[in-house]
């Protein structure tokens, strides 16, 4: 396996594991709908044969795709979030989904990612689209070491899944060979009493400094990363959920069939009863310029806006039982 230098791209981190991989194993292919990478570069001098450029086609890469797959071959699909989801949807469900193929489809630009690009580029709906769909998992990495854990998850165990990566680098949480959270899926990053805050990516520090600030005021807030969208862990998430008085998921997705509403059929199936809150987009496309950290305040979705929403969702924790005294 290659070193991983400070401060790589989540795309390049993914790709270099995917080529160390196919190094090996000449059944590992991988196709581009026009989109590069630097780590790409490598891999298509090298392994020019287990490359495939498909040009401005993706939907007519996730066939080939289909078709290599059943071949007996384990090919990755990777383009840009939307490009490679709401394009294909039709395509991925019925070239993959029905077939429940061992395709990897890895998008890249999580969110407003790729932020002064506009609605046509933000990667927003792209969570309640795609677990919609039959044997798909989604995997959503919050640092480098899980996004190094979920490749090698696609090509030691290969199946159906959609890998979604942010397009900047984001600090890390973890410690090379901290795993377990990938097997569960679901991560309690940082403990605590009152409430729990689940979320992910870039989201994930944000929401560490709001921790920080309750803690100031008497507030302990627990922080849950979820790295495996769909199948959700349920009896991880309850193991988790059970020692809190109340849950906000916080999402840089639309409300409408995100990780919130995830959580919410949890809950409901698994009769979880407790106070939750989904913190995300209300249905509003963004159009203004500025950078991502603008257009998440726009949205409340920065430190400040999240607070406030937390703060106003805070009465909802219930009372204390004050001890009985004895006689």
């Amino acid at each position: 396996m290659s070193d991983k230098p400070v401060n790589k791209l989540p795309r390049d981190v993914f790709v270099d594991e995917i080529y160390d991989a196919a190094s090996k194993n000449p059944n590992i292919f991988f196709l581009s709908a026009d989109f590069g990478a630097m780590a790409l570069d490598k891999f298509r001098d090298v392994l020019s044969n287990q490359f495939i450029h498909v040009g401005i086609s993706e939907q007519n890469m996730i066939d080939v795709a289909a078709g290599l797959a059943l071949n007996g071959k384990i090919p990755y699909v990777y383009a840009m979030i939307p490009f490679v989801t709401y394009r294909c949807l039709e395509q991925i469900k019925v070239a993959l989904a029905t077939m429940n193929l061992p395709v990897t489809v890895l998008g890249v630009g999580a969110g407003y990612s790729y932020d002064d690009a506009g609605p046509t580029h933000y990667a927003t709906e792209d969570v309640s689209a795609m677990r919609t769909l039959g044997n798909i998992e989604i995997l959503s990495p919050t640092d480098t070491q899980s996004t190094i854990e979920a490749a090698k998850i696609t090509y030691t165990k290969p199946a159906f899944r959609y890998v979604r990566l942010d397009r900047k680098f984001l600090p890390d949480i973890y410690k090379p060979g901290e795993t377990k959270f990938l097997e569960e899926g679901i991560c309690e990053i940082d403990k605590g009493d009152d409430l729990l805050v689940i979320t992910n990516g870039y989201l994930m520090q944000r929401v560490r400094q709001v921790r920080e600030t309750l803690a100031k005021e008497g507030v302990n807030i627990g922080v849950a990363d979820i790295f495996k969208i769909k199948p959700l862990n349920h009896k991880v998430l309850k193991s988790i959920v059970s020692r809190y008085k109340m849950v906000v998921v916080v999402e840089e997705q639309f409300l409408s069939g995100g990780i919130g509403s995830a959580v919410a059929e949890s809950f409901a199936d698994n009769d979880i009863l407790m106070p939750l809150k989904r913190i995300g987009i209300h249905d509003r496309y963004v159009f203004d310029n500025g950078g991502r950290d603008h257009v998440l305040k726009l949205l409340k979705l920065d430190v400040p806006g999240i607070l406030s929403q937390i703060r106003a969702f805070l009465p909802m924790i219930p009372a204390r039982k004050t001890p009985a005294l004895s006689s």
